[in-house]
């Protein structure tokens, strides 16, 4: 079983649509994930039934036990983010607000205070339109530890994998360098950038593989919307070959990706030149896989 992760150094290039094509070729063959677990949005394109969901808990918050609680104010004096305030005449809690550290636990002089865990989002194990498993997160609004919930995302697909006998498994990483793409990157086979020919896709794509270099991963490249600005596509082209970067496919600009979306499709669904060009370039990341 192998595992390539998709990733981007921005948002906007298409990684997803990208990602999603990919697993529609991989069809049953794959696992998939989406530990784009800040922004998921792969599941408008793969369709999962959302069959399996368990929640997911990562960090502690502060509860105040208003029984006990003689409003000293001490917490919200000690409370260094500001998540104690007064209202209605008692202190309460703000849980977007609060960072689990405990110190308010510490400094209350009536013991009031409990630390408790945290539901942080779901997770969720999925059949999609073509017939393969998808495993995917929600974080909730304000929750923390993105990086622990892809790491649990990955692993589960991992597994679901393994017990299915898959050859693969599609991660669709988060955007940018942080500790979700650094989870995301945690045990891969392969490495697909996406990105598009601007400045900051340029930028950026140097700035993720200086971060995939330090796993030793192969990786590969899909230039999309290469058209919009051929000078800055042969730059990109210039930095994969420094860099020993497979370049996997230029892809042209096509109003068809939107129609695709609004249809909660593929563009390999649709008869594109696109559908043809990334196709060619699932077959070139399945031979890098079986020759390294």
């Amino acid at each position: 079983m192998k595992e390539i992760v998709v990733l981007s150094g921005k948002g906007g290039t298409g990684k997803t649509s990208i990602t999603a094509s990919l697993a529609v070729l991989a069809g049953s063959e794959a696992v998939v994930a989406d530990c784009d677990v800040d922004a998921a949005n792969m599941h408008l394109l793969m369709q999962p039934d959302f069959a399996l969901s368990s929640e997911f808990y990562s960090g502690e918050l502060a509860i105040i036990d208003q029984n006990a609680c003689t409003q000293c104010g001490v917490c919200s004096e000690k409370c260094r983010f500001g998540a104690i305030p007064f209202i209605n005449n008692i202190f309460i809690v703000n849980p977007l607000s609060c960072e689990g550290c405990g110190y308010c636990q510490k400094v209350c002089p009536t013991e009031a205070i409990s630390m408790k865990s945290r539901k942080s989002g779901y997770v969720y194990i999925s059949n999609t339109k073509v017939n393969s498993t998808m495993v995917h997160a929600r974080l909730d609004i304000g929750a923390e530890n993105s990086g622990k919930l892809v790491a649990k995302v990955k692993n589960e697909a991992k597994e679901l994998a393994k017990q299915q006998n898959k050859s693969f498994v599609i991660v669709d990483g988060s955007p940018g360098i942080g500790c979700p793409v650094v989870s995301s990157l945690s045990g891969a086979n392969y490495v697909v950038l996406v990105t598009e020919p601007t400045v900051s896709g340029l930028h950026d794509l140097e700035r993720i593989y200086s971060v995939i270099k330090r796993f030793r991963i192969n990786a590969g490249c899909i230039i999309n919307k290469f058209d919009i600005n051929p000078k800055k596509t042969d730059e990109i082209i210039e930095f994969l070959r420094k860099e020993n970067i497979t370049h996997l496919s230029n892809i042209p600009f096509d109003i068809r990706f939107t129609k695709a979306m609004t249809e909660a499709k593929t563009i390999v669904e649709l008869e594109t030149l696109p559908k043809y060009l990334i196709k060619d370039a699932w077959f070139k990341i399945k031979d890098e896989l079986t020759n390294n």
